[in-house]
């Protein structure tokens, strides 16, 4: 297929439910994909939407901030745009995914005297919080909110949105039943917080 040619595919879930994963798999299947952007993220605050959209021209695939945050309008912008939420098997296991991300960079400022506030913008905005454990429900019910909302546009769209569990053993074959696309030799990835691939499984484990 040329590159060119690909319908955009813009990974709309929320950070810490499998979009590294999903990123991957898309690098892997020769998208040019961008993941998280605070350039983007930062023009997304500023309103412009616009230029965050005509930039998406140059890329074929997407996940992290800003992106699940303008579905709608690049649902609009990309009539043939195909979207991907990916999930988690469990709210409370995605919120503690998240504190753990924090704590962890948390840790690492503390060793390396850095400043994590560059996250801070990105969770004050989603969120209303820079801290998850100071509203916990809160959080989920953002989470939440975003997975039903997305359910719902798509609803008489249904052959243009994919939700995935990588946790309940969705894999190459779902994806690549979706994209139109031949499944690739390699196993399904894993990836964990740091980007790295921690184990891999078949397609078919449960």
């Amino acid at each position: 297929m040329n590159p060119n040619s690909r319908s955009k595919v813009i990974g709309i879930g929320f950070h810490k439910t499998g979009t590294k994963t999903l990123a991957h798999c898309l690098r892997t299947l020769g998208y040019r994909h961008i993941s998280l952007s605070r350039h983007h993220f930062d023009l997304w605050l500023k309103g412009r939407t616009d230029q965050i959209l005509t930039d998406m021209e140059s890329a074929d695939s997407f996940d992290d901030w800003p992106w699940p945050l303008l579905f709608r309008q690049a649902n609009e912008y990309f009539p043939d745009a195909k979207f991907i939420l990916t999930t988690r098997c469990d709210e409370q296991k995605w919120f503690q995914s998240l504190v753990n991300q924090i704590m962890h960079q948390a840790a690492i400022d503390n060793i390396s005297g850095a400043n994590s506030g560059s996250q801070k913008p990105f969770r004050k905005y989603i969120y209303g919080y820079e801290d998850p454990l100071l509203n916990p429900e809160h959080h989920i019910n953002v989470y939440r909110c975003h997975n039903t909302t997305v359910r719902n546009y798509f609803t008489e769209q249904p052959d243009k949105l994919l939700e995935v569990c990588w946790e309940s053993g969705d894999g190459w074959q779902k994806l690549c039943g979706f994209l139109g696309v031949s499944v690739p030799a390699e196993p399904f990835p894993w990836m964990n917080a740091s980007a790295k691939i921690i184990s891999t499984r078949p397609t078919t484990s449960t």
